[in-house]
């Protein structure tokens, strides 16, 4: 959910100033959200009372990942009755957790596979983002084909926690790759769109910057995940 947006008739030169003063707050707030969970994975990864606290006991790392998801869904469904600063909170606090779990990944891949992937992401991400900005194609009937197919991974990933199937997790994996780069797309439309409809003042504006944040984030990540898979050595 985003914050509900003022319907405001833009020419379009006034939507092109209100999309470009929202969208760079996005990519901004995206990319403190990437610093923030790389630190608190190195810092779970380096410090033993950190490893200690997380891995120690599979009750606490079970709780990190309940945690996450309570965050995330509550900041999704809460948006429009909070604050945006308690909003911001919700997603620095969402991406140090973020951090903290993923160190258990990262402690299975090599650092140098870790930094080519990232930089493999970073430009795959990039390249989308620009192209969902800069296409005059509407995307909304892809993202929607998409987001079945997000659904579709997220109930195989579950099955085959039971299954333990490899050729499960690879199909999950390449799908998981085509979906969240075409979903890098689709939703940088969307923000650019809620960017051009303004907003009502600068909390909601703020709010709006959070939730693109977290979008955009979400979609990072995941591709990472998935690219990690593909092309990670492990230690």
């Amino acid at each position: 959910m985003e914050p509900t947006n003022q319907n405001f008739t833009f020419s379009t030169d006034q939507a092109i100033v209100a999309t470009n003063s929202y969208l760079p707050k996005v990519y901004l707030w995206m990319a403190i959200g990437l610093v923030l969970t790389a630190f608190a994975s190195f810092a779970t990864l380096t410090v033993p009372a950190v490893q200690q606290l997380v891995f120690g006991s599979r009750m606490n790392f079970l709780i990190l990942i309940i945690a996450e998801f309570g965050l995330v869904m509550a900041l999704s469904a809460m948006i429009n009755r909070i604050s945006a600063s308690a909003a911001t909170a919700m997603f620095v606090i969402y991406a140090l957790l973020n951090g903290i779990t993923f160190a258990a990944i990262f402690a299975i891949y090599t650092s140098s596979s870790i930094v080519s992937t990232f930089v493999i992401t970073a430009g795959t991400f990039g390249v989308m983002s620009l192209y969902g900005y800069a296409t005059k194609r509407d995307l909304t009937g892809f993202g929607n084909f998409l987001m079945m197919g997000l659904f579709g991974i997220i109930i195989a990933s579950v099955v085959n926690i039971f299954m333990h199937s490899p050729m499960i997790t690879w199909i999950v994996t390449y799908l998981g790759v085509f979906i969240f780069v075409g979903l890098t797309a689709y939703d940088t439309q969307k923000l650019k769109r809620i960017g051009a409809m303004g907003f009502a003042d600068s909390e909601h504006q703020k709010k709006a910057t959070i939730m693109g944040a977290l979008t955009l984030y979400l979609d990072f990540i995941n591709l990472f995940l998935m690219l990690l898979r593909i092309f990670g050595n492990r230690r």
